[in-house]
């Protein structure tokens, strides 16, 4: 994210805020996860393969939380690299469209009108996959956040400001209110990588 928390513009359009050294950091971290998960913005926005760059290690199984079934069938997610996709999407989904992209993709039905993130995490469990890397934009993470399904939080800041109030940051959603509490992480790690610096972050158990 940039010096002022966003990830992106308020044109929501893909921007580079690390260098090539965080870049090979992430494909390291993709090579050492069972699973590597989007949420649907995240799709229709940067259209990502979420593959290993480098090479070095098989793509981990790729999952897109997906209500209502929105993944384009002609999504770089669904076609680049090889591996195993998963989108988990709600009962709501049109069933035309769950049958078209299960062509593609293994299809896990989780929640009434959104997805379950809770149901569906622990069906991807049930499946083998036990370490998640999440490189969802703000509405995905806070979901996750909110239901108390993250262990770790990684954030390497760039020197860029990118400003604008409808600018998307790190986590969106509705926001926690000070009567309810907020999560708490301990910051476990500082590293400097390129012009910018790391933040490793572990969920405080209470």
């Amino acid at each position: 994210m940039s010096v002022d928390g966003k990830i992106s513009t308020y044109e929501r359009v893909q921007v580079r805020i690390s260098g090539d050294e965080d870049f090979r950091r992430v494909d390291e971290l993709k090579c050492n996860v069972d699973a590597i998960m989007v949420g649907v913005g995240t799709i229709l926005a940067d259209d990502p393969s979420l593959t290993v760059k480098s090479g070095r290690c098989k793509n981990p199984v790729r999952v897109v939380a997906d209500s209502r079934a929105r993944t384009p069938l002609d999504a770089q997610i669904l076609h680049k690299g090889e591996g195993k996709r998963v989108i988990l999407v709600s009962e709501n989904a049109p069933l035309e469209r769950i049958n078209a992209l299960s062509e593609y993709a293994e299809i896990i039905i989780a929640g009434s009108t959104r997805v379950d993130l809770r149901a569906g995490l622990r069906e991807l469990k049930r499946q083998g996959i036990d370490r998640v890397m999440v490189e969802g934009g703000g509405t995905l993470n806070w979901s996750l956040i909110k239901e108390g399904l993250v262990d770790e939080i990684h954030t390497y800041i760039g020197g860029v400001v990118i400003g604008g109030r409808n600018a998307p940051t790190l986590v969106d959603g509705d926001g926690f209110s000070k009567n309810e509490g907020f999560p708490i992480f301990d910051l476990i790690d500082v590293r400097r990588i390129g012009d910018g610096v790391l933040l490793r972050w572990r969920a405080k158990k209470v």
